[in-house]
Formats: C-alpha cells, sequence, structure tokens
C-alpha cells in the first residue's frame, strides 16, 4: 500500500481559502467520501496555523503576570472579543470550555441552580424543560439533575416534521420553570427549530426561566447573532465549525448567573475555573471567522449537493423515506430512512465500500442505538432503526457526492437481499 494522499481542490470562498474534499485515495485502495460532517469536521488550514505559535514559542499561563504571560492573555482577549462580537454579546459574556458538552452542562447546571434561590420555602425546586429531541449533553444532563434535586423534568415531543410541539411547550412553560432548553439546530436530522417562536413561549408562561440553546449544530449554517438575542445562554463547540476539538464557549446574557460546575483559580469570572487552552481559543476565533465570511457561499453550494444527493438516493434506492422537510433543515444535513435494513448494518457496509456515515449521534462506543431523536418524533422503534445521518460540510466536494450515489444502492439491496 502507498502513502495516504490528500486530493484537493481550492476555490476562493468569502476571501478565504476553503478546500472542497478531501477525497482520500489511500494508495491502490478505494477512494473515500466523509459525510459525517455533524461528528466532527476537518480542522480549516487557517485555524491550524493560527494555533501552531501558542503550542510552542507563546507558551505563558495567561493568569500570570509576566510577559510570557500577558501574550498569552492578549491572544485569549482576542479571541473573546471576536466570539462576543459575533455573538453580539459583551466580552464579560464569552465563557471559554472544553466543548460542547461543558458548555451546555454548565448551562443547564449551573444556571438552573441560579435560579434555586427563587423557589419559595417548602416548595419544590424549579422546573427543567427541555426538547425530547436534546442532544444527550443536555438530555441526560436534565434528567440526572432531576434525579438528584427532586426538579420536575418536562421533556417535550416533536412533529414530524422535527420541530417541537409549540403547544405542549406552552402547557409546560408554568411560572415555577427555572430553566428551558431547546437547541438551535438537531445534531441528527438537522432540523432548525423556531427559536422566535420557543422564546415568546417561554418568556409568557414561564417570565423567570432562563432559556438555553445548544447551538453546536448552528454555526456553520446559521448567523449567530441572532441566537444570543433570542437565548440567555449559548454553547458552541470549536470541532464543528473548522475549529480543534476539545474547546468551545458558553455565551451568557448579561445579568444572568452561572454557578460554577467546578472550583480553582477563579479563571473566566469565577465561572469555570482551569488554566485556558490558549491554542484551541485562538484557533477556535480563526475557524470562527472563516465559517463567518464564507457561510453564504458555503450554504448555497452545499445545499445544492445536499439536494442532489437526497434525491438521487430517493430516486434510486426504493423504500426510502426522507426525514422530516429540507425547508426546517440546514443545509449540510441529509437524513434517510430505509426500510427493512439496520442502520448499523449499512453503516458498515458503507464504510467498506469508502463512504463515512453515521447512524444517529456519534458516541464513544461507537455502537448504535434506536435513535431518541427519531422516536421523539413519533416513529415506530423499528422504523427508526433504518435511519442514517448524511452530513456534508464546508469540505464537501462533487467527488464525495458522486461516490455516496454509486455505492449507496448497492449496499442497501445487498442489506436487503
Amino acid at each position: 500500500m502507498g502513502t495516504p494522499r490528500i486530493l484537493q481542490r481550492e476555490v476562493g470562498v468569502g476571501g478565504l481559502m476553503a478546500q472542497p474534499g478531501p477525497v482520500v485515495a489511500a494508495g491502490t485502495g478505494p477512494v473515500r467520501a466523509y459525510l459525517d460532517h455533524a461528528a466532527t469536521t476537518p480542522m480549516h488550514p487557517l485555524a491550524v496555523e493560527a494555533m501552531l505559535p501558542y503550542l510552542a514559542g507563546v507558551f505563558g499561563n495567561p493568569s500570570g503576570g509576566h510577559l510570557e504571560s500577558r501574550r498569552a492573555r492578549r491572544a485569549v482577549d482576542d479571541a473573546r472579543q471576536h466570539v462576543a462580537t459575533s455573538f453580539g454579546a459583551d466580552l464579560g459574556d464569552v465563557v471559554f470550555t472544553s466543548g460542547g458538552t461543558e458548555s451546555d452542562n454548565l448551562a443547564v447546571v449551573g444556571g438552573w441552580e441560579a435560579r434555586v434561590g427563587r423557589a419559595l420555602p417548602g416548595h419544590r425546586p424549579p422546573a427543567l424543560v427541555c426538547a425530547a429531541m436534546e442532544h444527550h449533553a443536555v438530555l441526560a444532563t436534565c434528567r440526572a439533575l432531576a434525579r438528584r434535586t427532586g426538579a420536575e423534568l418536562r421533556e417535550i415531543g416533536t412533529g414530524e416534521d422535527g420541530l417541537i410541539d409549540l403547544d405542549a411547550l406552552a402547557d409546560a412553560c408554568t411560572p415555577d420553570v427555572g430553566l428551558v432548553s431547546v437547541m438551535a439546530v438537531n445534531n441528527e436530522i438537522g432540523t432548525v427549530q423556531p427559536l422566535d417562536a420557543v422564546s415568546a413561549v417561554v418568556r409568557a408562561g414561564a417570565p423567570d426561566a432562563l432559556l438555553h440553546t445548544d447551538a453546536v449544530q448552528a454555526v456553520p449554517w446559521l448567523e449567530t447573532a441572532p441566537l444570543t438575542a433570542r437565548a440567555d445562554l449559548v454553547s458552541i463547540s470549536a470541532h464543528k465549525f473548522g475549529g480543534p476539538k476539545g474547546v468551545g464557549a458558553l455565551v451568557v446574557a448579561p445579568g444572568v448567573g452561572v454557578r460554577p460546575l467546578f472550583h480553582g483559580g477563579g479563571q473566566e469570572r469565577e465561572r469555570r475555573s482551569g488554566t485556558h487552552n490558549v491554542p484551541g481559543i485562538v484557533a477556535l476565533s480563526a475557524a470562527l471567522a472563516v465559517a463567518e465570511s464564507s457561510r453564504p457561499a458555503t450554504v448555497a453550494r452545499v445545499s445544492a449537493l445536499r439536494d442532489r444527493l437526497g434525491d438521487g438516493i430517493l430516486g434510486s434506492v426504493p423504500g426510502t423515506v426522507e426525514t422530516g422537510g429540507r425547508e426546517h433543515r440546514v443545509a449540510g444535513s441529509l437524513h434517510l430512512r430505509f426500510t427493512g435494513v439496520e442502520a448499523e448494518a449499512l453503516v458498515i457496509l458503507l464504510d467498506r465500500a469508502g463512504l463515512s456515515v453515521s447512524a444517529g449521534a456519534a458516541c464513544s462506543s461507537g455502537a448504535v442505538e434506536v435513535s431518541h431523536v427519531l422516536t421523539s418524533m413519533g416513529l415506530p422503534a423499528d422504523e427508526a432503526a433504518g435511519g442514517i445521518r448524511m452530513s456534508l460540510g464546508a469540505t464537501t466536494s462533487d467527488d464525495e457526492v458522486d461516490l455516496a450515489l454509486a455505492v449507496v444502492p448497492g449496499a442497501v439491496g445487498q442489506l436487503r437481499d
């Protein structure tokens, strides 16, 4: 076998160089297509370039007072200012974290605990409300918090279109609610939730509640500032938009209290102690800049690729159903259900054919369970078991879509036979 190589075509997008692909040809082996950008994205070269000086030369701890520390702190402050500007927030509103999971936990637990003091003596603690299709970083956190504290958790289902049931949300949002969490974009089927309507419902029925939105999947596709305007707490993660893994942020609205999950040196205005991940924070900012400048062109190009992929598979594979309407989904998301096929087996077969996709969200073991997202939409377990997520991104190429169109029909047919 020869040395793997990356085949890339450079095109100008928004004044920056984006690189559709990668399509990887491993020696004489098959060409691969990566359609799992919702799990993680390739790091953008400018993000890599931005972080390199802080992996070696500029090594200081930002919490110190000497020259090396001041250089590192200046880099963190510049990145913080950029994130704040992008989300229409103030400089002090940005809390850097280790990623989306920590941001979600800090928002749900820290935000809810900051509301506990408002509960009347002798009454139950404030209730929690979340969408039943939330990422497990929110859903599991809400459930654990409810078990630990005795707070009531109200999980809200969705319709067949993947949008939250606003009537059920209105019923759940009573004055005793302390926190509501509704994600901006679903990680599995890509639906964009109507945050304007969600915010109106929450403010009317639960005026003392904090509204959190997991915006981890939103940054590549949606303008970010409106998200902050609607929510009190907004979570993001760098590796979903061309940055490194292990760094994210929570944007906190002015005047909103968040109790820390752990204690230490008091960094991030005592909301998140711990030495700053300076290289990661700098790279997050650089990746965010690329995503912002290239977003309009990326959305237009990827939408066309997604539609060609979806229409091609629906037209060539009988018994295929698309989950949710495209008008409610971000450009990079395509979720299909194949009658009579187990998703996990199809993922393995497609991987052998050179196509990387997923069945539901990524988890630590690589195993796949029946999707809670699909069951929250009212789909029976046997139908949900055949769901495949194909998620495109800024680097997706025509060649990758062509490969997917070539191998999916045969793989589905093989499993059905």
